[in-house]
Protein backbone atom coordinates (compact mmCIF):
# COMPACT_ATOMS: atom_id res chain seq x y z
CA UNK A 1 0.00 0.00 0.00
CA UNK A 2 0.86 4.03 -0.50
CA UNK A 3 2.33 4.90 2.78
CA UNK A 4 0.31 7.27 4.72
CA UNK A 5 2.62 8.56 6.79
CA UNK A 6 3.31 11.64 4.12
CA UNK A 7 5.62 14.61 5.21
CA UNK A 8 2.61 16.86 5.53
CA UNK A 9 1.41 13.77 8.18
CA UNK A 10 4.40 13.92 10.30
CA UNK A 11 4.81 17.57 10.55
CA UNK A 12 1.35 17.57 12.21
CA UNK A 13 1.41 15.06 15.96
CA UNK A 14 -2.92 15.14 15.36
CA UNK A 15 -2.93 14.08 11.53
CA UNK A 16 -0.06 11.25 12.44
CA UNK A 17 -1.92 9.88 15.27
CA UNK A 18 -5.23 9.58 12.89
CA UNK A 19 -2.94 7.94 10.16
CA UNK A 20 -1.76 5.74 12.51
CA UNK A 21 -4.99 4.67 14.08
CA UNK A 22 -6.38 3.84 10.42
CA UNK A 23 -2.90 1.64 9.79
CA UNK A 24 -4.48 -1.57 11.57
CA UNK A 25 -2.25 -3.60 13.96
CA UNK A 26 -3.76 -5.52 16.38
CA UNK A 27 -1.11 -7.38 18.37
CA UNK A 28 0.74 -10.15 15.90
CA UNK A 29 -0.20 -7.76 13.20
CA UNK A 30 1.98 -4.80 12.80
CA UNK A 31 3.92 -5.49 9.61
CA UNK A 32 2.22 -2.98 7.65
CA UNK A 33 2.69 0.07 10.40
CA UNK A 34 5.95 -1.04 11.28
CA UNK A 35 7.01 -1.04 7.42
CA UNK A 36 5.42 2.24 6.87
CA UNK A 37 7.74 4.01 9.88
CA UNK A 38 10.34 1.95 8.98
CA UNK A 39 10.08 3.14 5.81
CA UNK A 40 9.62 6.91 6.95
CA UNK A 41 12.62 6.58 9.49
CA UNK A 42 14.90 5.32 6.77
CA UNK A 43 14.66 8.41 4.79
CA UNK A 44 15.82 10.57 8.05
CA UNK A 45 19.49 11.66 7.12
CA UNK A 46 20.33 12.08 11.27
CA UNK A 47 18.77 8.96 12.20
CA UNK A 48 20.42 5.47 12.20
CA UNK A 49 17.51 2.84 11.79
CA UNK A 50 17.69 -1.13 12.34
CA UNK A 51 14.97 -3.53 12.51
CA UNK A 52 13.92 -6.09 14.90
CA UNK A 53 11.10 -8.57 13.15
CA UNK A 54 8.50 -5.70 13.89
CA UNK A 55 10.39 -3.74 15.93
CA UNK A 56 11.56 -0.79 14.48
CA UNK A 57 14.53 1.36 16.33
CA UNK A 58 16.02 4.82 15.32
CA UNK A 59 18.91 6.99 16.87
CA UNK A 60 21.00 10.24 16.80
CA UNK A 61 24.74 9.84 17.27
CA UNK A 62 25.48 13.37 18.31
CA UNK A 63 28.13 12.90 20.64
CA UNK A 64 25.58 13.94 23.40
CA UNK A 65 26.80 13.65 27.07
CA UNK A 66 23.28 11.98 27.69
CA UNK A 67 21.30 9.44 25.85
CA UNK A 68 17.67 9.46 26.11
CA UNK A 69 14.47 6.75 25.19
CA UNK A 70 10.95 7.82 23.48
CA UNK A 71 9.50 4.48 23.14
CA UNK A 72 5.87 2.86 22.49
CA UNK A 73 4.48 -0.18 21.37
CA UNK A 74 2.62 -0.18 17.43
CA UNK A 75 0.08 -2.87 18.85
CA UNK A 76 -3.48 -2.30 19.66
CA UNK A 77 -6.04 -4.58 21.01
CA UNK A 78 -8.20 -6.35 18.75
CA UNK A 79 -11.00 -4.00 17.04
CA UNK A 80 -14.55 -3.52 18.51
CA UNK A 81 -15.97 -1.76 15.90
CA UNK A 82 -14.36 1.17 16.12
CA UNK A 83 -11.96 1.19 13.15
CA UNK A 84 -10.69 3.15 11.15
CA UNK A 85 -10.74 6.72 13.18
CA UNK A 86 -13.89 9.31 13.28
CA UNK A 87 -13.69 13.06 14.53
CA UNK A 88 -16.32 14.54 17.07
CA UNK A 89 -15.14 18.23 18.18
CA UNK A 90 -12.27 17.86 20.18
CA UNK A 91 -12.28 14.25 20.05
CA UNK A 92 -10.55 11.65 18.07
CA UNK A 93 -11.94 8.13 18.57
CA UNK A 94 -10.85 4.69 17.25
CA UNK A 95 -8.54 1.62 18.61
CA UNK A 96 -5.58 2.71 19.69
CA UNK A 97 -6.62 5.88 19.77
CA UNK A 98 -5.64 6.60 23.43
CA UNK A 99 -3.46 3.57 23.72
CA UNK A 100 -1.13 4.57 22.18
CA UNK A 101 -0.67 5.60 19.15
CA UNK A 102 -1.05 8.93 20.35
CA UNK A 103 1.88 8.27 21.91
CA UNK A 104 3.86 6.99 19.22
CA UNK A 105 2.95 9.81 17.11
CA UNK A 106 5.02 12.07 19.48
CA UNK A 107 7.56 10.10 18.80
CA UNK A 108 7.86 9.65 15.05
CA UNK A 109 6.85 13.53 14.53
CA UNK A 110 9.93 13.80 16.77
CA UNK A 111 12.28 11.61 15.18
CA UNK A 112 11.65 13.36 11.74
CA UNK A 113 11.66 17.00 12.44
CA UNK A 114 14.28 17.30 15.08
CA UNK A 115 17.31 16.66 13.93
CA UNK A 116 19.18 18.51 16.71
CA UNK A 117 17.94 17.28 19.92
CA UNK A 118 19.91 18.31 23.24
CA UNK A 119 20.69 14.79 24.28
CA UNK A 120 21.12 11.35 21.76
CA UNK A 121 17.92 9.85 21.23
CA UNK A 122 16.65 6.67 20.73
CA UNK A 123 13.58 6.24 19.31
CA UNK A 124 11.79 2.72 20.07
CA UNK A 125 8.39 1.45 17.73
CA UNK A 126 7.75 -1.85 19.14
CA UNK A 127 5.34 -4.61 18.62
CA UNK A 128 3.21 -6.79 20.89
CA UNK A 129 3.25 -5.04 24.10
CA UNK A 130 -0.54 -6.12 24.97
CA UNK A 131 -0.15 -9.92 24.83
CA UNK A 132 2.41 -12.39 26.26
CA UNK A 133 6.00 -10.91 27.03
CA UNK A 134 7.56 -13.61 25.09
CA UNK A 135 5.99 -11.40 21.85
CA UNK A 136 6.98 -8.11 23.21
CA UNK A 137 9.62 -6.42 21.32
CA UNK A 138 11.49 -4.95 24.16
CA UNK A 139 11.90 -8.17 25.42
CA UNK A 140 13.37 -9.96 21.82
CA UNK A 141 15.23 -6.70 21.18
CA UNK A 142 16.94 -6.99 25.01
CA UNK A 143 17.39 -11.00 23.96
CA UNK A 144 18.93 -10.19 20.63
CA UNK A 145 20.35 -6.58 20.42
CA UNK A 146 20.50 -5.58 24.22
CA UNK A 147 22.71 -2.45 23.18
CA UNK A 148 20.15 -0.66 21.85
CA UNK A 149 18.11 -0.25 24.54
CA UNK A 150 21.62 1.42 26.23
CA UNK A 151 20.56 4.86 28.13
CA UNK A 152 20.57 7.15 30.66
CA UNK A 153 16.65 7.89 30.76
CA UNK A 154 13.59 6.63 29.05
CA UNK A 155 9.97 7.85 28.34
CA UNK A 156 7.35 5.35 28.01
CA UNK A 157 4.50 7.34 26.03
CA UNK A 158 1.69 5.10 27.64
CA UNK A 159 -1.15 6.83 28.08
CA UNK A 160 -1.60 9.26 31.37
CA UNK A 161 -3.92 11.92 30.15
CA UNK A 162 -0.61 14.55 30.07
CA UNK A 163 0.84 14.02 33.17
CA UNK A 164 4.17 12.32 34.52
CA UNK A 165 3.27 8.68 35.88
CA UNK A 166 6.32 7.63 37.72
CA UNK A 167 7.81 4.03 37.99
CA UNK A 168 4.87 1.00 37.49
CA UNK A 169 3.59 -1.50 40.19
CA UNK A 170 4.90 -4.98 40.16
CA UNK A 171 2.22 -7.48 39.33
CA UNK A 172 1.72 -11.18 40.48
CA UNK A 173 -1.50 -13.93 39.53
CA UNK A 174 -1.21 -16.68 41.68
CA UNK A 175 -3.74 -19.57 42.48
CA UNK A 176 -4.54 -20.73 45.38
CA UNK A 177 -6.73 -24.12 45.91
CA UNK A 178 -9.00 -25.47 48.37
CA UNK A 179 -9.27 -29.41 48.84
CA UNK A 180 -12.18 -31.58 50.04
CA UNK A 181 -13.68 -35.30 49.21
CA UNK A 182 -16.30 -36.00 46.50
CA UNK A 183 -19.72 -37.20 47.50
CA UNK A 184 -23.22 -37.45 46.59
CA UNK A 185 -25.25 -33.88 46.22
CA UNK A 186 -28.16 -36.13 47.98
CA UNK A 187 -25.77 -37.05 50.54
CA UNK A 188 -23.60 -34.47 50.94
CA UNK A 189 -22.43 -35.08 54.88
CA UNK A 190 -20.60 -38.00 53.58
CA UNK A 191 -17.97 -35.39 51.70
CA UNK A 192 -16.40 -31.66 52.24
CA UNK A 193 -17.16 -29.11 50.16
CA UNK A 194 -14.17 -27.46 48.39
CA UNK A 195 -16.04 -25.07 47.35
CA UNK A 196 -17.31 -24.13 50.32
CA UNK A 197 -13.81 -24.36 51.83
CA UNK A 198 -12.71 -21.03 49.79
CA UNK A 199 -15.33 -18.46 51.75
CA UNK A 200 -12.10 -18.55 54.02
CA UNK A 201 -10.29 -17.51 51.17
CA UNK A 202 -12.47 -15.22 50.20
CA UNK A 203 -12.83 -13.43 53.42
CA UNK A 204 -9.48 -13.08 53.86
CA UNK A 205 -10.04 -10.98 50.73
CA UNK A 206 -12.69 -9.02 51.87
CA UNK A 207 -10.97 -8.12 55.20
CA UNK A 208 -8.00 -7.18 53.50
CA UNK A 209 -6.37 -3.83 54.04
CA UNK A 210 -4.22 -2.80 51.22
CA UNK A 211 -1.20 -1.14 51.66
CA UNK A 212 -0.32 2.99 50.48
CA UNK A 213 3.40 2.98 49.74
CA UNK A 214 4.79 6.79 48.84
CA UNK A 215 8.16 6.47 47.33
CA UNK A 216 10.04 9.84 46.26
CA UNK A 217 6.59 11.79 46.67
CA UNK A 218 4.44 8.91 44.24
CA UNK A 219 1.94 7.23 46.50
CA UNK A 220 1.09 3.70 45.02
CA UNK A 221 -1.69 1.96 46.42
CA UNK A 222 -1.48 -2.05 46.27
CA UNK A 223 -4.39 -4.32 45.12
CA UNK A 224 -5.29 -7.83 45.76
CA UNK A 225 -8.30 -9.19 44.32
CA UNK A 226 -9.77 -12.82 43.11
CA UNK A 227 -9.95 -12.57 39.42
CA UNK A 228 -11.40 -16.35 38.71
CA UNK A 229 -12.89 -18.96 40.55
CA UNK A 230 -12.80 -22.58 39.31
CA UNK A 231 -14.58 -25.64 41.06
CA UNK A 232 -17.25 -28.32 40.81
CA UNK A 233 -17.68 -31.57 38.83
CA UNK A 234 -21.31 -31.88 38.27
CA UNK A 235 -24.47 -30.86 39.03
CA UNK A 236 -24.77 -33.77 41.80
CA UNK A 237 -21.34 -34.11 42.59
CA UNK A 238 -20.12 -32.43 45.97
CA UNK A 239 -16.99 -30.60 44.83
CA UNK A 240 -13.25 -31.75 46.04
CA UNK A 241 -11.25 -29.36 44.84
CA UNK A 242 -11.40 -25.43 43.95
CA UNK A 243 -9.36 -22.69 42.85
CA UNK A 244 -9.22 -19.11 43.05
CA UNK A 245 -7.29 -17.12 40.61
CA UNK A 246 -5.31 -14.19 42.81
CA UNK A 247 -3.94 -10.95 41.09
CA UNK A 248 -1.47 -8.66 43.29
CA UNK A 249 -0.46 -5.42 42.23
CA UNK A 250 2.74 -4.34 44.93
CA UNK A 251 4.06 -1.16 45.36
CA UNK A 252 8.04 -1.38 43.83
CA UNK A 253 9.38 -1.31 47.64
CA UNK A 254 8.81 -4.60 46.48
CA UNK A 255 10.58 -7.45 44.65
CA UNK A 256 8.28 -10.50 43.35
CA UNK A 257 10.03 -12.16 46.28
CA UNK A 258 9.25 -10.31 49.00
CA UNK A 259 5.92 -10.28 46.99
CA UNK A 260 5.04 -13.97 47.16
CA UNK A 261 6.03 -14.24 50.59
CA UNK A 262 3.05 -11.33 51.41
CA UNK A 263 0.53 -13.85 49.94
CA UNK A 264 2.40 -16.64 51.40
CA UNK A 265 1.58 -14.89 54.51
CA UNK A 266 -2.07 -13.80 53.61
CA UNK A 267 -3.34 -17.20 52.48
CA UNK A 268 -1.36 -19.40 55.07
CA UNK A 269 -3.12 -22.73 55.42
CA UNK A 270 -3.67 -22.96 51.63
CA UNK A 271 -1.89 -24.05 48.93
CA UNK A 272 -0.56 -21.25 46.71
CA UNK A 273 1.10 -21.79 43.74
CA UNK A 274 2.52 -18.47 41.62
CA UNK A 275 1.76 -18.48 38.46
CA UNK A 276 3.31 -15.39 36.75
CA UNK A 277 5.23 -12.74 37.95
CA UNK A 278 6.69 -9.13 37.10
CA UNK A 279 8.31 -6.46 38.85
CA UNK A 280 7.50 -2.98 39.00
CA UNK A 281 9.99 0.14 38.59
CA UNK A 282 10.90 2.95 41.23
CA UNK A 283 9.98 6.24 40.60
CA UNK A 284 13.12 7.18 38.47
CA UNK A 285 12.84 10.83 39.07
CA UNK A 286 16.57 11.56 40.47
CA UNK A 287 18.26 11.81 37.57
CA UNK A 288 19.05 15.40 35.67
CA UNK A 289 16.98 14.09 32.21
CA UNK A 290 14.04 13.03 34.53
CA UNK A 291 14.02 16.46 36.59
CA UNK A 292 14.40 18.33 33.11
CA UNK A 293 11.46 16.70 31.58
CA UNK A 294 9.31 17.24 34.80
CA UNK A 295 10.45 20.86 34.39
CA UNK A 296 9.03 21.11 30.89
CA UNK A 297 5.85 18.93 32.05
CA UNK A 298 5.27 22.01 34.73
CA UNK A 299 3.82 19.59 36.96
CA UNK A 300 3.55 16.76 39.73
CA UNK A 301 4.56 13.43 39.09
CA UNK A 302 2.14 10.78 39.91
CA UNK A 303 2.68 6.81 40.96
CA UNK A 304 1.72 4.90 38.09
CA UNK A 305 -1.09 2.43 39.33
CA UNK A 306 -1.14 -0.29 36.94
CA UNK A 307 2.55 -2.19 34.60
CA UNK A 308 4.50 -1.03 32.03
CA UNK A 309 7.56 -1.48 30.03
CA UNK A 310 8.64 1.56 32.39
CA UNK A 311 9.91 -1.89 34.41
CA UNK A 312 12.08 -3.44 31.67
CA UNK A 313 14.23 0.00 31.64
CA UNK A 314 14.10 -0.03 35.17
CA UNK A 315 15.40 -3.78 35.07
CA UNK A 316 18.38 -3.01 33.27
CA UNK A 317 19.31 0.09 35.43
CA UNK A 318 17.52 3.35 33.21
CA UNK A 319 15.48 5.42 34.96
CA UNK A 320 11.67 5.56 32.98
CA UNK A 321 8.69 7.60 33.53
CA UNK A 322 5.19 7.13 31.75
CA UNK A 323 4.25 10.20 29.75
CA UNK A 324 0.96 10.14 26.97
CA UNK A 325 -1.93 12.08 25.55
CA UNK A 326 -4.32 9.33 26.01
CA UNK A 327 -6.84 8.79 28.96
CA UNK A 328 -5.68 5.62 30.35
CA UNK A 329 -9.56 4.98 31.80
CA UNK A 330 -10.27 4.36 27.84
CA UNK A 331 -7.60 2.22 26.80
CA UNK A 332 -9.29 -1.16 25.51
CA UNK A 333 -12.88 0.78 25.31
CA UNK A 334 -14.92 0.13 22.32
CA UNK A 335 -15.35 4.31 22.40
CA UNK A 336 -11.64 4.40 22.72
CA UNK A 337 -10.84 7.96 21.92
CA UNK A 338 -8.06 10.94 22.45
CA UNK A 339 -8.52 15.01 23.49
CA UNK A 340 -6.62 16.64 20.45
CA UNK A 341 -5.67 19.31 22.62
CA UNK A 342 -3.89 16.87 24.31
CA UNK A 343 -2.17 15.65 21.57
CA UNK A 344 -1.09 19.29 20.74
CA UNK A 345 0.06 19.81 24.19
CA UNK A 346 2.21 16.84 24.91
CA UNK A 347 3.96 16.90 21.39
CA UNK A 348 4.69 21.03 22.32
CA UNK A 349 6.26 19.21 25.88
CA UNK A 350 8.13 16.91 24.36
CA UNK A 351 9.30 19.50 21.85
CA UNK A 352 10.59 22.09 24.85
CA UNK A 353 12.23 19.23 26.48
CA UNK A 354 13.95 18.03 23.83
CA UNK A 355 14.60 21.10 21.38
CA UNK A 356 18.65 22.47 21.85
CA UNK A 357 18.42 26.00 24.43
Amino acid sequence: MQNPLTPEVLADPVALTRALVDIESVSLNEKAIADCVEEVLRGVPHLTTYRHSNTVMARTDLGRAQRVVLAGHLDTVPLNGNFPSTMRGDLMYGCGTSDMKSGVAFALHLAVTLPDPRYDVTYFFYEAEEIESRYNGLTLVAQSHPEWLEADFAVLLEPTYGIVEAGCQGTMRAVVTTHGERAHAARSWHGVNAIHGASEVLRRLTTYEARWVTIEGCDYREGLNAVRITGGVAGNVVPDRCEIEINYRYAPDRDPAGAEAHLREVFAGFDLEVTDAAAGAPPGLESPAAQEFLAAVGAAPIGKLGWTDVARFAAMGIPALNFGPGDPNLAHHKDEHVELTKIRDGAATLHRWLAPA
